[in-house]
């Protein structure tokens, strides 16, 4: 006879094995994300931000048009309004605004300024989306954004020279991402991953068609010496860091909270400033003081139900 708690047990080893499994996708959106910014630091060797981003954007909408067509019919009609915010806000305008801002700021600081999403996903899921938030998950917030301060004040950018003001658009780009990040887990809750991805990116084909057209990407990529070699950084970025991560955080979105999975931006800067690092950026010990801050407001703002 199977003992009376063993449904107890086995829920417990559910649980274990979700909180597990958030986890890991948890750390590997942030080695796949942290990346990004190095990769497009590489990509506009070659290319202006509207190149990168329509090269981003098109590569990831192709990989996706297969997944679109036969995804299609499960999609009600209903659901594309919502799609269309998280492919518009979510993916195609944050794919041009960081971009945009690494012209003036060095990959390491673009990295720390992502930890900003969730911020506005809180903010957003607490005054437009009806979200209830529990005191611990805003003191994890504020002490994670208490650790990114620290970074960007005291720490030293890789481009002296730079306008640190271009550090808004990145901030816009965060805001879009809470956007999209509160629609998925409000409207979208039970709407396979995939779909969702391939939707968006269906969408979004055509402007990047068109953006590849009025840019005369072609033309730079055949004209820079470095063209070939910035489109391959650019393809990695977009098969890796668009195409595959999207997918997984659409997943993590539906396993957790938006805020949870937002939270990836805490942990983004490690990896962007070790490769910074790598790449002749500067780290100081201000930089382990505030990535210390910023796991602690992972762990306090992670969701316990």
């Amino acid at each position: 006879m199977k003992p009376e708690n063993g449904g107890i047990f086995d829920m417990e080893e559910k649980s274990a094995r979700h909180a597990l499994k958030s986890w890991l996708i948890l750390g590997f959106l942030t080695i796949i994300w942290g990346s990004s910014y190095i990769l497009i630091k590489r990509g506009l060797v070659a290319f202006n931000p509207f190149q990168v981003a329509a090269l981003r954007v098109g590569i990831a909408s192709l990989a996706f048009f297969p997944f679109f067509l036969l995804k299609l019919k499960d999609i009600q009609a209903k659901d594309w309004k919502y799609l269309s915010v998280i492919g518009l806000i979510g993916t195609g305008i944050p794919s041009f605004l960081f971009p945009l801002a690494q012209t003036e700021l060095s990959s390491s600081l673009a990295g720390v300024l992502s930890s900003l999403t969730p911020l506005f996903t809180l903010i957003l899921a607490g005054l437009f989306f009806g979200v209830q938030i529990a005191k611990r998950n805003a003191l994890g917030v504020f002490i994670g954004l208490i650790g990114a301060a620290l970074l960007i004040v005291f720490g030293k950018t890789a481009i002296e020279s730079g306008n640190n003001w271009y550090g808004l658009w990145i901030v816009l780009g965060c805001f879009c991402y809470g956007i999209s990040s509160n629609t998925l887990k409000t409207f979208l809750q039970d709407m396979n991953p995939v779909t969702i991805s391939a939707a968006a990116f269906g969408l979004l084909l055509p402007l990047a068609v068109l953006g590849f057209w009025l840019t005369d990407t072609a033309s730079a990529l055949l004209s820079h010496p470095e063209g070939w070699t910035s489109l391959a950084y650019i393809a990695l970025l977009s098969l890796a860091g668009t195409f595959l991560a999207s997918v997984l955080f659409f997943r993590l979105v539906q396993m957790t909270s938006a805020i949870f999975a937002a939270t990836v931006a805490y942990l983004m800067p490690i990896v962007s400033l070790l490769l910074g690092a790598w790449d002749g950026e500067l780290i100081t010990h201000w930089h382990f003081i505030g990535m210390a801050l910023i796991l602690v407001g992972v762990y306090l703002s992670r969701d316990n139900s």
